[in-house]
C-alpha cells in the first residue's frame, strides 16, 4: 500500500502540466518579444525585464496587452518563411547543373522516339537544335 494517495497523485500531475503549460507560455512570450518589429528596443527590453522579474505577473500582461497580435505575427512569420521556401526551391529548379539539362532533354528526346511518340527526322531535328544551342 502507497502512503501517497491517488487524489494527491492527480493533483501532482495537474500542477506539473500546469508548469509545463507556463514554460511552454513564457518561451512563446520571450520569442513574441524579439520577433516583433514593431517593438523598439527599448521596449522589448522593458517587457524582458517585467516577464523575468515578475513572470506570472509578466505573462498575463503581456497575453492582455499584445496579446492579439501575437497570433497575427506568427502568421506574418510563417508565411514569409513560406515565400522564401517557395522561392528557393523554383530558384532550385529553374537552375539546373550545366550539361545535365541537356543530358536530360536528349534521354526524353530518344525516349520519345523508342515509343514511336516522334519520328527519327523530328528525333534528329530536336537533337541538332538542342545541341546546337
Amino acid at each position: 500500500m502507497s502512503s501517497y494517495p491517488l487524489l494527491n497523485l492527480f493533483l501532482t500531475m495537474l500542477w506539473f502540466f500546469l508548469w509545463i503549460l507556463w514554460l511552454m507560455l513564457l518561451f512563446r512570450v520571450i520569442v513574441d518579444i524579439f520577433r516583433d518589429d514593431e517593438l523598439s528596443g527599448w521596449g522589448k527590453a522593458g517587457w524582458m525585464i517585467f516577464v523575468c522579474v515578475l513572470p506570472f505577473l509578466g505573462i498575463f500582461v503581456y497575453l492582455i496587452a499584445r496579446g492579439r497580435g501575437m497570433g497575427e505575427r506568427e502568421l506574418r512569420h510563417a508565411q514569409a518563411k513560406e515565400r522564401e521556401f517557395r522561392a528557393y526551391v523554383r530558384g532550385a529548379a529553374a537552375e539546373p547543373a550545366a550539361g545535365t539539362s541537356q543530358v536530360a532533354e536528349l534521354e526524353k528526346l530518344a525516349g520519345l522516339r523508342n515509343h514511336g511518340d516522334i519520328t527519327e527526322e523530328e528525333y534528329q531535328r530536336a537533337k541538332n537544335r538542342l545541341l546546337a544551342v
